[in-house]
């Protein structure tokens, strides 16, 4: 008789690793610490890759170094906090909690901050870009992987002028980039309508179908003996024991990696900082079927803050960022925006059948910055979150990481940029 995921049998013995998390980076860490030689069980309460996972856009973006905590942003914030369709959006209300994370983000708004976390995000993206596609080839990760590059899209001259303010600081960081002039863009891309005043290329960036990509890696992590228990909430954690819904778990070590759910669970797990360190971002998608015209590499619609991504069967317009707590409902203006935004740029703007509205809650950390350390006074347990919207784009990194941490072996990256301590310095 064949089980269900809630009905799989309960995993016996002891583990080396228990990781918390089934998204992106939870099976990123648990097949990299397979790889490292140990044996691991990923417990999830939902199914596999159903947060954030799921629902982005797809891109591999070292282009994205640049944090969303950056000089001008508090004035944009501000500026847009009434108008419930901008791409950034702070939903009014009273939340405590919210306002202490907003006034700790904006403190980050300066110049130096901006650029010492451009330098940690650009590190793990830069070896995560590399990494993954490592990955694809090795394990023969069927998701549609490209090495596609992406370019960002303007209409406005004065837009275009500020846009490129930060490829200095790209450049430092080992960002590749193009510009092309807009006449010269339109005539290479035939998906875009008159109109632009120019374009950023970053050949470097790649694309992959998320929901793929998240499923290739379990399944090859089970095929290298690794376990996962779907639909098994995580209760609490009690030094090297995991109490779920459905049992309890020994471990050496544990890995918590649970997304934009890392505060609400910070008690249970044992890591009540996280509750002030982070924020859900919500973001949103809508995933159509091919339309007749697309673009020929992910776009970033600039003055609309539009992603636009394209498969061999699918076409999704992405982003957004709304802080709007654990706000459960599907915003249909903020859906509409992106089909507005992506009119004004596309021929094709949508598809001819709408697949998915979707939304998710990202991890958002004060800085923008990943959080990979052990929690404070409990050694062997690990945490991996804080990604914002590069959860895919730094999973293979992150995994990496956290398999070299948890061995001992050298990190293929500095570590200290993404120690929890760095908000308390």
């Amino acid at each position: 008789m064949s089980h269900t995921p809630a009905e799989a049998p309960w995993p016996d013995g002891r583990f080396d690793v228990v990781v918390v998390g089934s998204g992106v980076v939870g099976l990123a860490c648990a097949l990299a610490l397979t790889e490292a030689g140990r044996r691991v069980c990923v417990l999830d309460a939902g199914r596999i890759g159903g947060g954030s996972s799921h629902g982005n856009c797809g891109t591999i973006t070292p282009s994205h170094a640049p944090p969303l905590a950056a000089p001008g942003m508090v004035a944009t914030a501000l500026r847009w906090m009434f108008t419930p369709d901008a791409p950034l959006y702070i939903k009014p209300r009273f939340d405590p909690v919210l306002w202490r994370w907003l006034l700790a983000f904006a403190s980050r708004c300066n110049e130096r901050d901006w650029r010492a976390s451009t330098v940690a995000k650009a590190a793990m993206l830069n070896d995560s870009r590399t990494r993954l596609q490592d990955w694809v080839e090795r394990f023969g990760l069927q998701c549609e992987f490209g090495a596609t590059g992406e370019d960002y899209v303007f209409r406005d001259t004065a837009e275009f002028v500020h846009g490129q303010k930060e490829l200095a600081l790209l450049d430092e960081v080992g960002v590749p980039w193009r510009r092309i002039d807009g006449e010269a863009y339109e005539a290479g891309e035939p998906a875009v309508k008159p109109g632009v005043v120019g374009a950023i290329r970053f050949d470097g960036d790649a694309s992959l179908r998320p929901d793929r990509y998240v499923a290739e890696l379990a399944r090859v992590f089970r095929e290298r003996g690794g376990t996962i228990v779907e639909h098994c909430a995580v209760e609490r954690i009690e030094g090297d024991t995991v109490h779920a819904t459905r049992g309890a778990l020994q471990a050496r070590d544990i890995v918590l990696a649970v997304g934009a759910w890392s505060p609400k669970m910070a008690d249970a797990f044992g890591v009540p900082a996280l509750k002030a360190v982070m924020q859900p971002g919500k973001g949103y998608s809508i995933t159509y079927s091919r339309p007749a015209i697309v673009p020929k590499r992910p776009l970033v619609l600039m003055e609309r803050s539009v992603c636009v991504t394209v498969w061999e069967d699918g076409f999704r317009l992405g982003s957004t960022m709304e802080f709007s707590g654990y706000d459960g409902t599907l915003n249909a203006r903020r859906l509409a925006a992106l089909e507005r935004g992506a009119a004004e740029y596309l021929h094709a703007p949508v598809g001819p059948e709408v697949r998915e509205r979707w939304y998710g809650w990202r991890p958002m950390s004060r800085d923008d910055v990943p959080v990979i350390d052990t929690a404070p006074g409990r050694p062997g347990l690990w945490i991996a979150t804080g990604h914002g919207m590069m959860g895919v784009s730094m999973s293979a990194s992150t995994g990496q990481l956290v398999a070299d941490l948890v061995t001992g072996a050298t990190p293929a990256i500095d570590p200290a940029p993404y120690r929890l301590d760095r908000f308390h310095r």
